[in-house]
């Protein structure tokens, strides 16, 4: 009988000491392996969510092109001068003056994250309902233009000439 109470209370222990050493080890490791990938299945879901959120975006953003495009034409990436002049020496055409000088001034930052904004002086000739009508032009083009002196001088004889000095903002 104490043979099998020797075996017992060996056979006892060795199961302590293989579920302590071998198996919870193991089970701990197990246990946080599950909540690995309960956390990484949780950040998957989340960026799937993402994903399909930056998809449904775009295809908002694809319905709104021509309104975005409008926004890219008021403020253009860059103070393009070439771009200003011919839009200015179609506008004076269209509304009858004529552009007799142009004289570009610096490009300085605006203040708001990223704006600049561009001076030019313009010199134009031409009677003043023409002149009225080229202010028209630009007060309802796209473009974001300011207007920030206007000065003219009238001859004897002849058309108006005017000084014009405009603001244009850009990115």
């Amino acid at each position: 009988m104490k043979n099998y109470l020797f075996y017992i209370i060996i056979l006892f222990l060795g199961i302590i000491l293989l579920t302590s050493f071998l198996i919870f080890p193991n089970y701990q490791n197990l246990n946080f392996l599950k909540k690995e990938i309960s956390e990484k299945e949780v950040e998957l879901t989340s960026q799937e969510k993402y994903f399909q959120d930056l998809q449904n975006i775009s295809q908002e953003l694809k319905k709104q092109e021509t309104a975005i495009s409008k926004i890219d034409s008021a403020l253009p990436n860059s103070p393009s001068l070439p771009e200003l002049l011919n839009f200015i020496q179609v506008k004076t055409s269209q509304s009858g003056l004529a552009l007799k000088g142009v004289s570009p001034a610096a490009i300085v930052p605006a203040g708001e994250k990223g704006l600049k904004e561009s001076r030019v002086n313009f010199i134009l000739i031409g009677n003043y309902s023409d002149f009225k009508n080229f202010l028209s032009i630009l007060e309802k083009s796209a473009r974001l233009i300011e207007i920030e002196n206007i000065s003219f001088s009238s001859p004897e004889e002849g058309p108006f000439t005017f000084n014009l000095t405009i603001k244009v903002y850009s990115y």
